[in-house]
């Protein structure tokens, strides 16, 4: 549903939204007037007290104040929760509602502070109980009127100005065809509206890191963030309540369509095959260097992991002068991290090379070390832990990365590209892993990281490839950061490890542009009103049950889905792709996009539960492992572990139990994971 259109502008709420907020409300001041019923009968005629009269009269017009606020609250809730998403039309008469409501504020400010000055001057010898329930009506009416001036506040809209004067526009207009979108007037109109919006999203990113520099690379990536933002967001004109709408619908859809799918829907692969193998020897390795992606994020997630000791062991040897050892390790002020990464590797300080702690948009940490359990000197990358790195990952415009002997298009995500070819620079101007081979010359050479440094670690592995043909790189929970050349040509030396459902390794552009289709489809069917949509998807997240199967009311209307479904009134709208998409039978994964595709490096271990996706407390969690294709993570999917699977605690557990029961657990399928489909 578009954003509501009152006081002359377009707010980032919905006429659908005032339901949990107006009932919440309506609780309240229930309770108010219930209070103020029972304190006037129990005074009633016995207003002694020198302010008795005043009080009287206060309480009479309170209670009528209340008595109509109550009314227009329950209209609000009745109303705001008629019709569904995509058909307003019961719920015209909220605006109206909305100015009656606002209007009532400003009594009821008058009456809250003539409240508070007959307690202040009149309210000596009067009833402790009466003054009491004045001043906490008082307060309430004071908490009441300033949580609503912060919600005013959270749903503004700074384009929601622009967007109504484009409608006054239009309606003094013909309706818009073809012929108009192509004139030069609409496109002049169209770049000015972009470019306004690129200026908000750069305003709220300044202002949201506003504690860190503001150089050429700060100004670079907020400039190249905010016109990702403003291309994905500016052709809907869906509010946030939709959005959650829409993925509370998704994943039961998504569940219902997981239920239905045959188990035995997998390719076969004889007992001699080679898969089963190679599938063992790459998980032992990739829980052996698990170890090191975790030991990357230092102190903060040593004490993540253990909450309850791990303070205690770190605690003896944060402080601990060892200038003599950390001469050997670099010149960071390591603190806490050395003594975690000591903790969670198992290694002495005197096996490390390297480590920087050193941390800038698309300069990330990392350190060096000789790993004499597999003999490989490995570089571990550490993932996402600042806002500096949170730019890195948001600059995910595609750059070239041109590389000797890939045939095809070579690209890669350009803030993981750049942190990789930062770290590259390092290891090779710095000498840093000449130092190693000359300690550990027969040792082979093995990267590996999590997250933002799994991606970093794949791309780092395509540098360094021509020079160490050895070497191996093990890709934990990456994002999709390079082209279907880079890609291909990573797989014999990259693995890259997904657990369960996690949302990173799906996180690129096309799939988020597929999921705001898939969205825009799932509200635009709907036929239930939104707090029903969002009461049932809050149940099921929580306890489970069956899917809702809800009803359609738009399966036979496909032809009408052209039209701008949310926005006669946004700004981009009329020219968008999510939009004509709908109207087709074709899925939106195969519609055309803007954005080049981007891919998970080598190749795919998906780690994944085994057995019943929702479970017990207290019940033992088994895992399974098998070799999947980067085209299976097209799609993202929705669940509650969606977040929780990337962690990379998480991560290393999973890989340890799997470990532990690895000839029960493993599945020998090469592409098992290509029959998650989603709608």
């Amino acid at each position: 549903m578009p954003g509501m259109v009152v006081f002359g502008r377009r707010w980032g709420i919905a006429s659908d939204d005032l339901v949990f907020p107006g009932a919440f409300e309506l609780f309240i001041r229930g309770i108010c007037w219930i209070g103020t019923v029972i304190l006037y009968s129990i005074h009633k005629g016995h207003f002694d007290c020198a302010g008795g009269s005043v009080l009287h009269s206060y309480l009479v017009v309170l209670l009528v104040l209340l008595a109509v606020i109550i009314l227009s609250l329950c209209a609000i809730v009745y109303v705001s929760g008629q019709g569904t998403i995509m058909n307003p039309g019961p719920r015209r008469s909220m605006p109206a509602l909305v100015y009656f409501r606002a209007l009532l504020y400003v009594p009821e400010l008058v009456w809250a502070c003539l409240g508070a000055i007959w307690v202040n001057d009149d309210s000596r010898g009067c009833d402790p109980a009466a003054v009491g329930a004045v001043i906490g009506t008082v307060i309430s009416s004071w908490v009441i009127i300033f949580f609503t001036v912060v919600g005013v506040l959270v749903v503004f809209d700074p384009l929601g100005s622009q967007r109504r004067s484009v409608l006054a526009q239009q309606q003094q207009q013909q309706p818009l065809g073809l012929r108009d979108l192509e004139s030069s007037e609409s496109a002049q109109f169209l770049s000015t509206a972009r470019s306004l919006a690129v200026r908000v999203w750069e305003s709220r990113l300044r202002l949201l890191c506003c504690c860190l520099p503001q150089d050429d690379n700060h100004r670079a990536a907020f400039s190249g963030i905010a016109q990702l933002f403003t291309g994905f967001f500016s052709d809907t004109d869906l509010v946030p309540s939709d959005i959650a709408a829409g993925l509370a619908l998704l994943h039961q859809e998504q569940d219902k369509m997981e239920q239905c799918r045959d188990p035995d829907d997998v390719m076969a692969h004889s007992p001699s095959s080679p898969i089963r193998e190679d599938l063992e020897i790459e998980l032992e390795r990739a829980t052996h260097c698990m170890q090191f992606a975790v030991a990357a994020y230092g102190w903060p997630m040593y004490i993540y992991s253990h909450p309850l000791t791990g303070l205690c062991k770190l605690s003896g040897d944060c402080c601990r002068s060892r200038s003599a050892q950390y001469d050997i390790v670099g010149g960071d002020h390591l603190g806490c991290h050395f003594t975690s990464i000591l903790q969670t590797t198992g290694l002495q300080y005197r096996d490390f090379i390297h480590i920087s702690l050193h941390n800038q948009i698309y300069e990330i940490p990392f350190f060096v070390a000789l790993d004499h359990k597999k003999e490989s000197i490995l570089v571990a990358i550490r993932g996402t832990l600042s806002l500096k790195d949170v730019l890195t990952d948001l600059s995910a415009e595609c750059e070239n990365l041109p590389i000797q002997g890939v045939s095809g298009a070579s690209y890669a995500h350009k803030g993981i590209s750049q942190a990789a070819q930062y770290i590259y620079k390092r290891l090779e101007n710095d000498g840093i892993l000449r130092q190693a081979f000359s300690i550990a010359p027969e040792y082979n050479l093995v990267i590996t990281g999590h997250s933002l440094g799994g991606g970093a670690a794949a791309i780092l592995a395509v540098l360094l490839r021509s020079h160490y043909p050895t070497l191996q790189c093990y890709a934990f929970s990456p994002p999709p950061l390079m082209s279907k050349a880079l890609t291909d040509y990573s797989k014999e030396f990259v693995v890259s490890v997904v657990l369960g459902k996690d949302l990173v390794p799906r996180l690129s552009l096309p799939n988020m542009e597929d999921l705001k289709k898939r969205i825009l489809k799932m509200v635009s069917n709907c036929n239930k009103p939104k707090y029903r949509i969002l009461l049932h998807g809050c149940w099921y997240e929580v306890f489970g049950g069956e899917p809702d199967d809800f009803d359609t009311e738009l399966e036979n209307r496909e032809e009408e889905l052209s039209a701008p479904l949310l926005g006669e009134e946004s700004l981009l709208v009329r020219s968008s792709a999510s939009y004509q998409s709908l109207a087709s039978d074709e899925s939106p994964t195969h519609t055309t996009t803007t954005h080049l595709p981007l891919y998970l490096p080598g190749r795919v271990m998906h780690v994944t539960e085994d057995g019943p996706s929702r479970r017990s407390c207290w019940s033992n969690v088994r895992y399974r492992a098998e070799w999947s294709s980067e085209m299976a993570f097209r799609s993202v999917l929705i669940s509650p572990r969606m977040l929780a699977d990337h962690m990379p605690d998480v991560v290393l557990r999973a890989l340890q139990s799997l470990g532990q029961d690895r000839i029960t657990l493993l599945c020998p399928s090469s592409m098992s994971n290509s029959h998650l489909n989603v709608i």
